[in-house]
C-alpha cells in the first residue's frame, strides 16, 4: 500500500509538470529494471558463495584442527597463532600455499630473532616497538624477502615486544604455532579435503572463455550490420578481462599444486596438462582478438568493404572457443574446436580474396593469429598450428582493389588489449 501511494504521488507530480501517461510507463519500466537488477545481484552473490564454499570449509577445518593439535598435542594453553597461521595460509592465492607456508615460518623466525635481540638491547616501550618494527622490515627487505615475509616478520616483532613482558617464553610457542598452522592447512588442502582440480579449473575457465566467445560473436554481428557502437562495446568488454584471466591462471596453479601434494589427485596429472599448457595461448588469443575487434571498429568507421565471409570467420572463432571449453570440461580431445578454428581461417581467406581495405587486412590477419592461438591451446605445437593455418587460408591472389601483394595479411605481433 505504501509503495503504491508513493508511485501515485510521483505520477501526480509528473502530470503537474506537463507529463503524460508515457511517464507512468517509464516509471513502471524503471521499477521493473530495479527488480531485475536485485534478482541479478542475488544470483551473483549466490554464485560467489558457491565458488568460495570449498575454501570456507577447508579454512574452518584447518583452523579447528590446528588449534586442537597445538593445544592437545603440544600443550600450548592458548594456541591463538596456530589457527591464524592456518587461515593465513589458505588465504593465499590458490597455487601459492606451499610457498606461503614457508614464507610464514621464515617471517616468524626473523621477527622472533629481531624482536628478542632489540628487546635485550633497548627494553620495551613505545619507541622501542617502533624501532623493532623498523628493524625487522629493513632487515627482511635487505635480504630480498617477499612481501609476505616482511609482513610476518613485522607482525611477529610487534607481538614479541607487546606480549613478552606479560607472557613468558612466547617465542617458541609463536614459532611452533606458525609451523603447526601452516602444516595443517597444507594437510587439509592436499589430503583431508582436497578439491577436484579439474572442477576448479573448469569453473574458473568458464568466465574467460565465455567472455571471449561472446565478444567475437558480437563483433561478427557488428560487421554484418556495420554497427560501430556494438563493435566498440565488444572491445570495451574484452579490455576488462584481467579478472577472468587472473582467476583462470590462479586456478591452474592451484590445480598443479593439488595434483603434486594430494595423493588422491595424482591420477589427474595428465588431464591437467591440457589446461596448464593452454593458459598462455588463451591469454594470447584474448589479446589478438582484442586487436581484431579494434580494427573492426576502424573498418566500420572508414566504411571499408566487409566481404560476407569476414563476419562468418569471427563467428567461427567464437564457436571454436566454446567447443574448446566444452571438450576440455568433458576430457575429450578438442578435435571439433580445431576444425572450427581452421574453418574460421578458411572463411578469412575467402574474404581476403573478395577484397578488403587496410583495416580489413588486419582483421583477416588477426583471425589467422587468433586461430593459431586456439590450435596451440588445444594441444598442437606452434609449428604445426602455423602450417595448418597457412593450408586453410590458401594461396590467395592479390584482392581486388589493392595494387600490391605486400598488403597480404601477415599475422602481426598483437599488442595487449587496450
Amino acid at each position: 500500500m505504501a509503495r503504491d501511494r508513493r508511485l501515485s504521488l510521483v505520477r501526480r507530480a509528473i502530470r503537474r509538470d506537463g507529463g503524460t501517461d508515457i511517464d507512468g510507463a517509464r516509471i513502471a519500466d524503471a521499477m521493473e529494471k530495479l527488480r531485475h537488477r536485485g534478482r541479478a545481484t542475488l544470483h551473483d552473490r549466490l554464485h560467489r558463495v558457491r565458488m568460495a564454499w570449498g575454501l570456507a570449509v577447508q579454512a574452518g577445518l584447518a583452523a579447528g584442527l590446528s588449534w586442537w593439535a597445538a593445544h592437545n598435542l603440544l600443550g600450548n594453553p592458548e594456541p591463538v597463532f596456530a589457527p591464524i597461521s592456518a587461515v593465513g595460509t589458505l588465504a593465499a592465492s590458490v597455487g601459492q600455499r606451499l610457498r606461503r607456508t614457508v614464507e610464514l615460518i621464515v617471517g616468524v623466525a626473523i621477527g622472533v630473532a629481531v624482536g628478542d635481540f632489540l628487546i635485550y638491547l633497548v627494553g620495551t616501550g613505545a619507541w622501542q616497538l617502533g624501532l623493532v618494527v623498523t628493524g625487522s622490515i629493513v632487515l627482511t627487505i635487505f635480504a630480498g624477502a617477499s612481501v609476505s615475509i616482511v609482513i610476518q616478520a613485522a607482525a611477529t616483532a610487534v607481538l614479541i615486544v607487546t606480549l613478552s613482558p606479560k607472557t613468558a617464553n612466547l617465542e617458541i610457542p609463536r614459532f611452533v604455532d606458525a609451523f603447526v598452522g601452516g602444516g595443517i592447512a597444507l594437510l587439509v588442502t592436499s589430503v583431508l579435503l582436497p578439491l577436484n582440480p579439474l572442477r576448479v579449473i573448469n569453473r574458473a575457465a568458464r568466465p574467460a572463455l565465455d567472455l571471449l566467445a561472446a565478444q567475437l560473436d558480437d563483433t561478427a554481428d557488428a560487421l554484418r550490420q556495420r554497427d560501430r557502437d556494438r563493435a566498440q562495446q565488444a572491445l570495451d568488454r574484452l579490455r576488462n578481462n584481467q579478472e577472468e584471466l587472473s582467476t583462470f591462471t590462479e586456478a591452474i596453479e592451484g590445480a598443479k599444486e593439488t595434483a603434486v601434494l594430494s595423493p588422491a589427485r595424482w591420477h589427474r596429472r595428465d588431464e591437467l596438462t591440457h589446461y596448464a599448457d593452454a593458459a598462455d595461448p588463451i591469454d594470447r588469443a584474448m589479446r589478438n582478438a582484442g586487436t581484431l575487434i579494434r580494427r573492426a571498429v576502424t573498418l566500420i568507421e572508414d566504411e571499408e568493404p566487409v566481404p560476407e565471409p569476414m563476419p562468418d570467420a569471427a563467428a567461427h572463432l567464437a564457436e571454436s572457443v566454446r567447443l574448446l571449453k566444452h571438450e576440455f570440461a568433458v576430457g575429450e580431445e578438442p578435435e571439433k574446436a580445431r576444425e572450427r578454428a581452421l574453418r574460421a581461417v578458411s572463411e578469412a581467406g575467402r574474404a581476403y580474396a573478395e577484397g578488403v581495405g587496410f583495416s580489413g587486412s588486419v582483421v583477416i590477419a588477426q583471425v589467422r593469429t587468433t586461430a593459431s592461438d586456439l590450435l596451440v591451446a588445444s594441444g598442437i605445437s606452434q609449428e604445426e598450428a602455423n602450417r595448418l593455418v597457412r593450408e586453410s587460408f590458401g594461396d590467395q591472389d592479390t584482392p581486388s582493389g589493392q595494387a600490391e601483394p605486400a598488403t597480404a595479411p601477415k599475422p602481426p605481433t598483437a599488442p595487449p588489449v587496450g
